[in-house]
């Protein structure tokens, strides 16, 4: 298989209305459902998130101990998508992310129901937030792959950036409302309803009236699909550049929403409502962000939108690891936010749409693995390098090699799309 190949789907042409080419998706009832389902559910999963990060610095005031929370929560991804993968692939999509968002909902009543009975600890915290990590290595491949089931592929682009405005708004919100249901409350609260928002999503998914994939029979282990779908992402030279470069915003520039305790409380010299603003507006920036990929109709350019936007996102970080005022730090978080998302979202739909659907539930399994899968090593590296230089020197380190890292990819790959002029690829 040739690293070089120029076999893509035409540019999807406008069907609906400039001024509605952003929610042209919407047009789906499948899709219209899901989203309705998401926006109340993601609300709840983001107040989660945050009221577990700032009970375990309450708990144990410690920067490190935050990084190994993130590992816990993500390092499933790293070995366990590719079994997501090969379920996604082998039985019915719409059943597996019913069954993933069900055992979510009941890992959050059980993480309200410890914390409002002062049973909760930092290892219960640990243990759960692993469990959930678990359920999120197959549900991640499973739903991303089942967008095409729900829009078809000429609408896939706009599907999966108005998911991501959608998770986005919602991180935009989320933290917000647990900040002041923290304050007056308690994160018990917090939990409880996290569990209920799952509510929405399950009653949404069984609305759903979706057409029977073919499924193609196979031997092949997990293990074997999985390398298949590396393969086939390694040997094309787009989605092998964009896996390379999302990889190193995962590994090293993500890690700032590890640290926002700590630069609440201790570099701000503020509160939970500080970090849920914080939050916010990473949060705002990314749905805006979301919002303004949504309005592509085409495949072209995304290799310079993806160089562009991570480039902006490493420079930002940099300004914020230094920032000690409330302001700078909310203006450098919506960049941060606004260009990580928009990077995530082009190389989704550059790799959705260059992938066979045979082997798509595996190829999202690969782009998982390598986005969310190296997360929780950056954040194993994170708690071990905060120790000796201090969150903000950690992550202007961790910013700059952002940084190279895209300038790397300027110079070996999107030059090279330009000078042999492969629009497509690029």
């Amino acid at each position: 298989m040739k690293s070089d190949r120029t076999a893509v789907s035409p540019a999807v042409p406008p069907r609906i209305p400039v001024a509605s080419t952003r929610f042209r998706a919407m047009q789906h009832r499948n899709f219209q459902l899901f989203i309705a389902g998401q926006l109340i559910s993601l609300i709840g999963t983001w107040m989660q998130n945050m009221a577990q990060l700032w009970l375990v610095y309450q708990l144990t005031h410690s920067a490190a101990l935050l990084g190994v929370f993130g590992f816990a929560s993500q390092v499933p991804m790293l070995f366990l998508s590719s079994l997501g993968g090969y379920v996604g692939d082998r039985f019915d999509r719409h059943r597996g992310v019913i069954v993933t968002q069900t055992i979510t909902m009941i890992l959050a009543f059980a993480l309200a129901g410890l914390t409002w009975t002062h049973w909760i600890g930092k290892w219960q915290l640990i243990v759960i937030a692993f469990l959930v990590g678990i359920v999120n290595a197959f549900d991640v491949p499973i739903r991303q792959a089942f967008f095409v089931q729900m829009v078809g592929k000429e609408d896939l682009p706009n599907a999966i950036a108005l998911n991501s405005s959608i998770f986005n708004g919602a991180r935009a919100v989320g933290p917000a409302i647990a900040g002041i249901a923290i304050a007056f409350l308690g994160a018990g609260w917090c939990f409880f309803i996290n569990g209920l928002s799952f509510v929405a999503v399950i009653v949404a998914l069984l609305m759903m009236r979706i057409e029977p994939r073919v499924i193609k029979p196979s031997t092949d282990s997990p293990l074997r699909s999985f390398v298949q779908g590396f393969r086939f992402a390694m040997s094309d030279l787009p989605i092998r550049s964009a896996l390379l470069l999302l990889s190193a915003l995962s590994l090293f520039g993500l890690q700032y929403s590890v640290f926002m305790p700590v630069y609440a409380q201790d570099v701000l010299k503020s509160d939970a409502r500080t970090l849920g603003f914080l939050m916010s507006s990473a949060g705002v920036g990314a749905v805006l962000g979301a919002l303004q990929f949504a309005a592509r109709t085409h495949y072209r350019g995304l290799a310079r939108w993806i160089a562009a936007t991570s480039l902006t996102c490493s420079v930002c970080l940099i300004v914020f690891s230094q920032a000690k005022v409330f302001w700078l730090c909310s203006v450098t978080l919506f960049v941060v936010g606004f260009a990580a998302t928009s990077q995530m979202a082009a190389t989704n739909t550059l790799i959705q749409n260059r992938v066979p659907d045979e082997l798509r539930s595996r190829v999202i399994a690969v782009y998982a693995t390598m986005f969310m899968g190296v997360q929780p090593i950056g954040s194993l590296i994170a708690s071990g390098v905060v120790k000796h230089l201090g969150p903000q020197t950690t992550l202007t380190v961790f910013g700059s090699l952002v940084l190279v890292g895209s300038l790397i990819f300027i110079g070996t790959v999107v030059m090279r799309l330009g000078k042999a002029q492969t629009a497509v690829a690029d």
